[in-house]
């Protein structure tokens, strides 16, 4: 299978652009931008080469495309002529041609596999690969024919999967989601985590479905649920690996459901509710990559619509949206990541990163009997002249955006035994520190002090000042300092921007020999910068952590 490489695609001035190698951004030259790459595949123009003619690609062919105004590359099994996007990558033509010619899938899944480029590069699809026919072995499985919901299905699948009369009593005796050996690939069996297991049970109401994981450090956040139409899907992250269930169920059951999880043992129970009290002679037949546990990074992105509830006035140019989950999804976006939101604009859907925060920073120092995980909400700057955020805008109350499962490499972990927590935040940059404060007031024993950073340009820009100054005064462990770049003559607190002199006062520790951790979110040039004199300051890569995304 082929893919190539779209992390060209998000606006100039994205967050997106930004990586956690600290990956450069090319200036794009004027009539360059996103707007003017979609205007360009809305003229009708031949951008193939080929006057709309679809053909199927050797690899020997791919290889002879590979200069700047010939490049193919190809992506998940389809070929693009790239060629004409080169001066709209924010990423360089470079970038691009590090790919020319060859197979882009790797590159494209480690920079930006998030984005949706079969719609960025639909007008420049050459075709398909030729793919060499492949007869793989079959073990512990055999062939049936099968209906169900009116389709039919050519099952190859293991006996406890089957929606027969004849393997109803096998499948009682069978663990439904034990994986064959064989169907464990060599590199997890060496290096991930064991390999999870599932099966089911009914009552006259109800079926549980129980997952097996094997580990201690499973918790509500871990697991991702959907039920759309027939199929039911359960992402379980497990490390730097996810367990996939992924069924059409073999009846119907109501839109809401459960999830509980026995932490100490790692089972997670989902309990969904028959529509009609009949018994089920099987949970359903199998989709993609049921019964699966595939590495994290080799995952897509899998979104649902969320309700838009309200939006409110934070600052000037920042609002607070509040977004509703759909009955049929359980999701807890973990503290430190963050989710992609989609929106189709001029017919084409664009993806922009978002962190959610709590609805106000004292909201999350509660313990709520009964809390209401089906809301998450959002910190947004509105940009007038940009993309997104104008569309985002103007959605009204009641409107839709599709939203991903959580991403990003921030690991709860490295707050264990921390003593001292230092954030360093820009602007919008402030997001993911919501709850990465929040969390460390509430749930580290350990710590000593949480000092914030908050570099902006004017007082008006500062979002929950109030609060923040709050939060200060309430708890003494911590402190903010608010640095302004653009002041006015009576502002008597720290101004300028992020520097040796200003980090060397601030970054002090309690004690000679306590445990740290910095935390860096804003523009890029603020993140690279602020990276170097961290550095520069003689603090290792295990006490620093950037958000990017």
């Amino acid at each position: 299978m082929l893919n190539v490489p779209s992390q060209s695609f998000p606006g100039p001035s994205s967050q997106q652009r930004v990586s956690s190698g600290g990956r450069s951004k090319v200036p794009l030259k004027q009539g360059r931008s996103l707007m003017d790459w979609i205007r360009l595949t809305k003229s009708g123009k031949d951008l193939t080469g080929l006057k709309g003619r679809l053909i199927e690609v050797t690899e020997e062919e791919l290889k002879k495309h590979n200069k700047k105004d010939d490049c193919w590359i190809c992506i998940r099994g389809f070929v693009y002529n790239v060629s004409p996007y080169m001066e709209y990558h924010p990423g360089g033509e470079e970038e691009l041609m590090s790919a020319a010619g060859s197979d882009g899938t790797d590159l494209f899944d480690q920079v930006h596999r998030w984005v949706n480029y079969e719609s960025m590069l639909k007008e420049c699809l050459v075709g398909r690969m030729a793919v060499k026919p492949a007869f793989p072995k079959v073990i512990h499985s055999r062939f049936q024919n099968e209906k169900c919901h009116g389709h039919t299905f050519v099952s190859h699948l293991p006996f406890s999967l089957l929606c027969t009369d004849a393997d109803y009593h096998e499948e009682k005796r069978l663990l439904n989601g034990m994986l064959p050996k064989s169907q464990v690939t060599d590199p997890l069996a060496k290096e991930g985590p064991s390999s999870p297991s599932y099966d089911w049970f009914q009552t006259d109401a109800l079926v549980t479905i129980v997952i097996y994981t094997k580990q201690k450090d499973i918790n509500l956040d871990s697991v991702i649920a959907d039920h759309r139409d027939d199929s039911f899907r359960a992402e379980t992250v497990i490390k730097d690996y996810s367990y996939l269930i992924h069924i059409a169920l073999s009846h119907e059951i109501q839109e809401d459901f459960s999830v509980r999880v026995v932490e100490n043992v790692g089972k997670i129970e989902i309990v969904l509710k028959k529509k009609e009290n009949t018994s089920w002679k099987c949970l359903g037949h199998p989709l993609e990559n049921h019964n699966s546990l595939i590495p994290k990074k080799d995952t897509g992105l899998y979104y649902r619509k969320c309700q838009l509830i309200s939006k409110e006035d934070v600052t000037h140019d920042t609002k607070l949206f509040c977004l509703m989950l759909p009955p049929s999804t359980h999701l807890q976006v973990p503290t430190g990541l963050h989710v992609y939101f989609k929106l189709t604009i001029t017919g084409t859907e664009i993806v922009k990163p978002y962190t959610p925060v709590s609805d106000s920073l004292f909201s999350e120092f509660k313990e709520p009997v009964l809390p209401n995980n089906k809301y998450i909400y959002f910190l947004i700057k509105i940009y007038p002249a940009g993309l997104f955020t104008p569309e985002l805008d103007h959605l009204q109350i009641g409107d839709y955006v599709s939203v991903s499962n959580p991403e990003g490499n921030f690991k709860i972990s490295q707050f264990q035994d921390l003593e001292d927590l230092f954030l360093l935040a820009a602007g919008t940059g402030f997001t993911p520190m919501v709850k990465v404060l929040s969390y460390a007031l509430t749930n580290i024993p350990s710590l000593r002090k949480v000092k914030l950073m908050f570099f902006n340009k004017t007082e008006d820009d500062i979002i929950w000042r109030s609060q923040l100054e709050k939060l200060a005064f309430k708890d003494k462990r911590f402190d903010v300092e608010f640095v302004l770049s653009v002041p006015t003559s009576e502002w008597n607190s720290k101004r300028g921007y992020i520097s040796p002199a200003l980090l060397s006062e601030f970054l002090k520790r309690s004690l000679d020999t306590s445990k740290v951790l910095i935390c860096i979110c804003g523009p890029m040039p603020f993140t690279e910068q602020g990276m170097k004199l961290l550095h520069d300051l003689n603090f290792s890569k295990d006490e620093i952590h950037s958000f990017t995304a």
